[in-house]
């Protein structure tokens, strides 16, 4: 069976740096920081103050009051993101075949605003279970992609993928083979999360998860340096619109790019944190090279999952030496959660647009926040730090891994007729 090629022909995102493309674009490229101390709730108690939020977002200015009340913010980032992807790719709702239409959406965690208000609300009463009807609804992972297609009628596959933050990753490749085979024309894929919340806060906090650089949140995402402390949390979406080549074609489409390739893999190691060396991001990059049939020299530019953390920016960029040899250091390596903040579920979708705009413009997104040389890691890999970098980019690579242990690599080219 010949595989359909894929193309990405819309994309939306809703970023702490940026409430669309436009705007997200503009904020990777002049290094802009997304942490700021968290307005959402008081956070004086919590270990972490700060956030990378979506500033100045306000429901009504997306839905009527009686939707938004029915949706948990990260429901409302997807439709918002999806909406945006939707009108980008210029598809025709009105005489498209709504049956080859699908939605297969990422979340790591859902709703979980609403469970939490939920259970403190219950908590506070006098044991009368008193829920709110649009509890469930509202807090379920799937519910993103349930609302997108309600939305538009879309009647293909449609679910969600939860591999805690490589969810959207998985999203995508799920997307692409759904294409691939011919089970569909296009499908409106990426992922979402809110997490910034006291549950949220204090879980991570509770792990030792997230930076406490509280008297300088601006700077707490700094990927691959020596002082990093752990990641900063953060919110929003990312919308790509996925589409068999020749069904783009037929009808004039813009193309961003082709998605030439999706891995897997699972470090099968321990629940948070990464194998030391790696083995599981050795195994998740060849897999995607194999499976997109290019060699490791035909890479141009990663955007790894590069989260902050002590261990795993170090065992990601030791598997990126195993994996692409000397050519590595030929690579533009970047990590833009030192801008966003780890968005959790919706990273691997928010990323992967970063790497397709990095092609299109042929500039690669800084890593910020760089000041100190970490000795482990090698000073000869080109970590685009602290400013973009010109760099025309034929093939882009996106690295995203969960807890559990679940890892997920999608590379992009440019269109080869």
């Amino acid at each position: 069976m010949e595989l359909k090629r894929v193309v990405v022909t819309g994309l939306g995102a809703l970023t702490p740096i940026g409430k669309n493309i436009d705007e997200y674009w503009e904020g990777l490229v002049n290094g802009k920081s997304g942490s700021a101390p968290i307005t959402y709730f008081d956070a004086e108690k919590f270990k972490t103050k700060f956030a990378c939020e979506i500033k100045n977002f306000k429901a009504e200015d997306y839905f009527d009051r009686k939707e938004a009340r029915k949706l948990d913010k990260f429901a409302q980032y997807a439709l918002v993101a999806s909406d945006e992807a939707i009108k980008d790719s210029g598809l025709n709702l009105d005489t498209i075949d709504k049956l080859r239409v699908g939605v297969i959406w990422g979340a790591g965690i859902g709703g979980l605003e609403t469970f939490q208000d939920e259970v403190l609300a219950f908590g506070k009463g006098d044991g009368t279970p008193r829920f709110n009807p649009f509890f469930i609804p509202k807090m379920i992972a799937d519910i993103a992609p349930g609302n997108i297609s309600i939305k538009h009628g879309f009647m293909g596959p449609n679910y969600t993928t939860v591999s805690a933050c490589a969810s959207a990753a998985n999203a995508l490749i799920d997307a692409l083979n759904t294409i691939r085979l011919g089970y569909s024309d296009v499908i409106v894929t990426g992922g979402s999360e809110a997490a910034v919340a006291p549950a949220g806060m204090g879980g991570f906090n509770a792990m030792h998860a997230l930076s406490t650089r509280n008297e300088s949140p601006e700077t707490a995402s700094r990927p691959f340096d020596a002082t990093r402390d752990g990641f900063v949390l953060g919110e929003g979406a990312g919308a790509l619109i996925l589409e068999e080549y020749e069904h783009a074609k037929a009808r004039g489409a813009k193309i961003y790019a082709e998605v030439v390739g999706g891995g897997l893999s699972s470090d099968a190691y321990h629940m948070t944190a990464p194998h030391p060396e790696g083995i599981g991001v050795v195994a998740v990059m060849e897999n995607c090279l194999k499976n997109a049939e290019l060699k490791p020299e035909d890479v141009d530019h990663i955007n790894t999952h590069g989260t902050s953390t002590p261990l795993g920016d170090v065992a990601e960029l030791k598997a990126i030496k195993k994996v692409f040899g000397e050519h590595a250091k030929n690579i533009n390596i970047n990590s833009t959660k030192s801008m966003t903040g780890h968005l959790l579920g919706a990273a691997g979708a928010v990323e992967a647009i970063a790497s397709i705009l990095a092609m299109k413009h042929g500039v690669v997104p800084p890593t910020i926040n760089h000041e100190v040389q970490d000795e482990n890691i090698d000073p000869e890999l080109n970590l685009t730090l602290n400013k973009a970098q010109k760099r025309e980019v034929k093939v882009a690579m996106s690295n995203t891994f969960g807890f559990g242990g679940h890892n997920a690599c999608v590379l992009f080219k440019k269109l080869d007729e």
